[in-house]
């Protein structure tokens, strides 16, 4: 009786991994360490409060990218925006620092390092002729916390960042006293884990993390020595956080096995560096060792913008979530004002109902295309023509833009830095391609588009392996056309300078 009891909850989980999420979500139920599924009420989750969080996210936040929901060890809820998907890696940023953290708990466990380590010991060659005082006296456990002593971050740029241009930087403040988030810090950790084991942090991480814990083919960025960023750089996918999450969650434990150690877990997601007292913001909870305190008793790792792994032990809940936002507290608030009041601390009655909207919700999830029309009488006349840019910083050299079938899809063609490139965007739907996101080669992209007057096409370009979306908006008047593009988000401005081409 038990072993059928048992089998019919294996079908029933299976039954509702398949049916639950979508296509997105079958590669995820079937992998061989994937997380097992169950449904919101059987782990004390609201099926109503998760659908209010989607719904709320889709029409107030511009845009999450994917959301994963992990009660009591089951995912409970996951959805993908589409051209986002269950198994497509995402860039982290500086969720990144959260494992090049579990890298140095690692090389301690395994007697490598020390917390009271001094920095310069590690890179004698690198060290400035004269190093100041508190220069001497910075460590490891400086590093981790973001208590360096700068009062500037040194560079964080792949190009740049390496342990010379780290210590040049003048040391104004005792290490242990002064918090600012520092990237090149964690690129610092990363050097250091490299230095005595002879292996990148990725490599490092391969057989203690990756492998165990099923994240599958993660890529980390280096500098231009080859060392991992640290601090940025890594990509995995949604469940991979989630299972990160969960780990942490779990003390270090993995199918029985202590991956990490607890103390270490302990000790990394505990407050170890007061920075502020706004008790609203979730940047001003304490900082520990690469992780940030969280209200409601939780902690985090993310990156720049939108992405997290938010671990709450209090609920026995992990959230992993990939976005593209410029707020990032609008996101963490979301998760507290609509999720957490839906966890409860035991299982919910059946609610049939609203865990079928909340399936067909979460299989129907579409990033929001440019809404406008499929067409315009003005497309006859230019489809076909190349206009051409005089020499610009974005290194756009033409554009075209060719009709497309009765869908309204329609094909643009551009010339950057010397390449030429196309892709098709589709009409309140997603077209998979490769498009340049700069100056630099295509990546992975989608396209979508519309006529939001008769003279100007809208293309929407989301790059989705990353946070980024371009828009670009061409206005056509005689033999002209003037782009006017803008990214999503960015570290500086978002909006591009105008340019006009020319036909020829």
């Amino acid at each position: 009786m038990r072993h059928a009891t048992h089998m019919n909850r294996i079908v029933h989980l299976l039954a509702t991994s398949l049916a639950l999420l979508g296509a997105g979500s079958i590669f995820a139920a079937t992998s061989s360490n994937a997380l097992p599924r169950s449904t919101p009420e059987a782990e004390g989750v609201s099926s109503t409060a998760i659908l209010d969080f989607v719904q709320t996210a889709d029409r107030e936040i511009d845009a999450l990218h994917s959301f994963m929901l992990v009660r009591h060890g089951h995912v409970v809820a996951e959805g993908w925006w589409t051209p986002y998907a269950a198994n497509t890696p995402h860039e982290l940023y500086s969720l990144s620092k959260s494992f090049t953290s579990t890298a140095v708990g690692l090389a301690i466990a395994e007697g490598k390092l020390s917390l009271d380590d001094t920095v310069l010991s590690f890179f004698p060659d690198d060290a400035p002729a004269n190093p100041s005082a508190n220069l001497k006296v910075m460590r490891i456990r400086g590093l981790l916390c973001m208590s360096t002593g700068h009062e500037k971050e040194p560079p964080t740029s792949a190009d740049q960042v390496c342990a010379r241009t780290f210590l040049a930087q003048p040391v104004p403040f005792k290490p242990g006293t002064h918090f600012l988030y520092n990237t090149a810090a964690t690129f610092m950790l990363s050097a250091i884990v490299q230095k005595v084991t002879g292996q990148t942090v990725h490599d490092f991480l391969e057989p203690r993390l990756f492998e165990p814990l099923g994240i599958g083919q993660p890529t980390w960025d280096t500098n231009f020595q080859g060392i991992s960023l640290g601090g940025y750089g890594l990509s995995v996918r949604t469940e991979d956080i989630a299972r990160f999450g969960q780990l942490y969650l779990q003390k270090g434990q993995w199918h029985g096995k202590q991956l990490v150690p607890a103390a270490w877990v302990a000790t990394a997601t505990a407050h170890q560096t007061s920075n502020g007292s706004n008790p609203n913001s979730d940047w001003d909870q304490g900082y520990g060792f690469q992780f940030w305190r969280c209200r409601h008793g939780a902690f985090r790792g993310d990156g720049a913008f939108g992405q997290y792994c938010i671990v709450m032990p209090e609920q026995d809940a992990v959230v992993a979530i990939t976005s593209g936002v410029k707020d990032m507290q609008a996101v963490l608030n979301l998760v507290w004002d609509k999720l957490l009041p839906g966890m409860k601390p035991h299982r919910l009655s059946k609610n049939l109902a609203a865990q079928k909207q909340l399936q067909q919700r979460l299989a129907t999830l579409v990033l929001h295309t440019p809404a406008g029309a499929a067409s315009s009488p003005v497309l006859a006349q230019i489809s076909g023509r190349k206009y051409v840019f005089p020499p610009n910083d974005q290194k756009l050299e033409s554009v075209q833009l060719n009709a497309g079938n009765t869908s309204g899809a329609a094909t643009l063609i551009v010339r950057v830095n010397g390449n030429d490139q196309q892709i098709v965007c589709g009409h309140g739907e997603w077209r998979k391609g490769r498009f340049p996101m700069g100056a630099g080669p295509a990546k992975a992209a989608a396209g979508s588009g519309a006529w939001t007057a008769e003279d100007t096409y809208v293309a929407k370009l989301c790059f989705y392996e990353t946070p980024f979306c371009l828009t670009l908006k061409l206005r056509f008047a005689g033999s002209q056309v003037f782009d006017d593009s803008e990214f999503n988000v960015a570290f500086g401005p978002t909006q591009r300078p105008q340019l006009v081409g020319e036909a020829r």
